[in-house]
């Protein structure tokens, strides 16, 4: 039997969108539940919580009062992402993970995690947001699919037929 020391590294990227906890529950469905104690792999979940002053954009008076009220948001909403990837690991009795809140942009916090962590896979969740939005914002899945030194799992929600 594998001990910790000798497994491999996941990586998941989450944050507080539905394509996020779908993408975590898949993983742990398929490669931490069915093995139990026994999977392959140890888990560290990242959330990467944004920096106040990318969040509210602004400069000069006022920006000081601001920037605090709207740090305070974040750390809620990076404590609710946490919770909430413990939560649905506990409800799989998956023990071995890490969970880390590291600030920044998701894009570097991620390929930074893979790295510090020698992961051997990343997962991350698709928003599936268009061609327009994709290129204005950015994919966060994208950029780690050509930046992360490992093996990249994108996990899609399936659309819901109506």
């Amino acid at each position: 039997m594998a001990t910790s020391g000798e497994k491999q590294v996941m990586v998941i990227g989450a944050d507080e969108s539905e394509q996020s906890t779908y993408a975590l529950e898949w993983t742990l469905d398929h490669f931490f539940a069915p093995f139990g104690p026994n999977s392959p792999f140890k888990l560290v979940i990242v959330h990467a919580k944004p920096m106040p002053s990318s969040v509210v954009g602004l400069a000069g008076p006022g920006a000081a009062e601001v920037l605090p009220i709207v740090d305070a948001d974040l750390k809620r909403m990076a404590a609710r992402v946490t919770d909430k990837a413990k939560g649905l690991c506990a409800t799989k009795s998956v023990t071995d993970v890490t969970v880390e809140v590291v600030e920044g942009d998701a894009r570097n916090v991620i390929c930074d995690a893979v790295d510090r962590h020698h992961a051997s896979v990343l997962v991350v969740g698709s928003h599936g947001y268009g061609a327009i939005k994709r290129a204005v914002l950015g994919s966060v899945s994208d950029y780690c699919a050509h930046h992360a030194h490992c093996s990249v799992m994108i996990v899609k929600k399936p659309k819901t037929k109506h």
